[in-house]
């Protein structure tokens, strides 16, 4: 996000220090987030001092972290939130079935937001966290939201470098093209150690009307992944929340 921080006011600049923290979170020093936030240490001091009087950041010794009264606004966004509410019941029909860790996720511009995970006790190590974000390219749910989000935003996506997250993500823009268009025709996505290794996983689109507007997903070990048995759940699941999420007809 691009702000002009000689200019703006002191929200604008506010907001810059809490960029800093996308898309990881973490832990900053003082130095470190006016280094970060291209801000004074004098001003930095004073705005950080708000921020953690209104609970957006939480102080602990010389070290600033995101605070949870960002967490409490962020679950109320109503779009999220509605989606998120909606989704749950069929999330946790699907873990029951498949005892796998399951994601939900919306595309935002490139990449893809997490919704919701849910997930045993022995679950496999993996990149994903509620509220966070990763390349729509190297996951399957990325891949079933690009796939059905039309073909500009493929094209641009396809143009441009392909990030990697592991020696696995596709970076050849042809078999990633190639990737997309089976997608579209079997209503499936897989990502095999994409984002992380010894983790693949199979998702399915999830459409209100003819628009995608999410995509859940089941995540397993790499030597237990057997898409043909994990297909059947994930397809129930995104057809089901997709009938609930579908428009109500219009009346004649």
């Amino acid at each position: 996000m691009t702000r002009n921080l000689a200019t703006g006011n002191m929200l604008d600049k506010a907001a810059a220090i809490l960029d800093v923290y996308r898309p990881d979170g973490g832990s900053f020093r003082l130095t470190e987030l006016a280094a970060r936030a291209g801000l004074s240490k004098t001003t930095t001091f004073r705005l950080v001092g708000d921020l953690v009087r209104l609970g957006l950041l939480d102080r602990v010794g010389e070290w600033y972290r995101l605070g949870g009264a960002l967490f409490e606004l962020g679950s109320l966004v109503p779009r999220r939130h509605d989606l998120r509410e909606t989704a749950l019941p069929f999330l946790q029909d699907l873990f029951e079935s498949t005892r796998q860790t399951v994601h939900f996720g919306i595309r935002d511009d490139r990449d893809v937001v997490y919704l919701e995970r849910i997930h045993g006790h022995d679950a496999v190590p993996l990149p994903s966290r509620i509220g966070g974000r990763l390349p729509l390219t190297c996951t399957a749910i990325g891949k079933a939201l690009l796939a059905f989000s039309g073909p500009e935003l493929a094209d641009a996506v396809l143009a441009d470098p392909l990030p990697q997250l592991t020696s696995y993500s596709i970076t050849d823009p042809l078999r990633l093209r190639t990737a997309l268009e089976q997608i579209q025709v079997s209503g499936l996505a897989y990502e095999e150690q994409e984002a992380a290794l010894g983790v693949s996983c199979i998702a399915a689109p999830v459409f209100s009307g003819a628009v995608a507007v999410a995509a859940l997903s089941v995540a397993v070990p790499r030597e237990q992944f057997r898409p043909a048995h994990l297909a059947p759940a994930v397809r129930t699941a995104a057809l089901g929340l997709s009938r609930t999420l579908r428009p109500p007809a219009a009346k004649g």
